[in-house]
């Protein structure tokens, strides 16, 4: 075989957005409203700058709140299917971290915040990741219904899933801010829906 044409890596970069979105933050975020606030923050100027869909992702310590990363999603910037916000904040945070394992036992418990329930690829990213809790604004159907996205077959059972493996999943914070980022993101005519096959939740 000839490997030559053969790509040999692959990766993602953050937006040069996110930073200046990021330097009115204080370094810890408190309260879980807070953390689901950030991350709402960040799907919507996400899809507002065109580098994705309208999702967003933090790893944050915790006890102290201190963010360990952010991540948006990148797959229309990336080129790259998987680069959504959770495994780009999960990666983000294992390479500052330089740990695999989010939940070492060396190390502060850590939480993915996400503003929506992970869709399934990103259930099992959260689930291996290490992280002992995972915050999300919400879960339902809202965001296929109003932005289009197909979420995959997600287990009936995953939070006792999630919790079977002792991570905490905490939902319904801030779920209406959330849900208005979606409906934003629908409603705008040039939106893409970047399902396989082009194939929309909603047709």
């Amino acid at each position: 075989m000839d490997t030559s044409s053969l790509a040999t890596s692959f990766g993602a970069r953050l937006p040069d957005w996110v930073a200046d979105e990021l330097a009115d933050v204080p370094g810890t975020l408190a309260t879980d409203e807070d953390r689901a606030r950030l991350a709402n923050r960040l799907a919507r100027r996400n899809h507002r700058e065109d580098t994705g869909g309208p999702f967003a992702a933090l790893v944050v310590e915790s006890k102290t709140g201190a963010v360990v990363s952010a991540g948006v999603n990148l797959v229309l910037s990336s080129g790259l299917s998987s680069t959504h916000a959770e495994v780009v904040a999960l990666s983000l945070a294992q390479t500052r971290l330089n740990a695999w394992d989010l939940g070492a036992p060396d190390g502060p418990d850590l939480e993915l915040v996400v503003n929506w329930r992970p869709c399934v690829m990103c259930y099992g990213a959260a689930m291996w990741s290490g992280v002992r809790r995972l915050l999300i604004a919400g879960d339902g159907p809202e965001v296929e219904d109003l932005a289009g996205f197909d979420e995959g077959p997600m287990r009936e059972d995953w939070v006792e899933q999630f919790a079977d493996r002792g991570i905490e999943v905490v939902r319904d914070v801030l779920r209406e801010e959330a849900v208005e980022v979606f409906r934003e993101y629908g409603a705008r005519d040039d939106a893409v829906v970047y399902n396989a096959r082009g194939a929309s939740a909603r047709d």
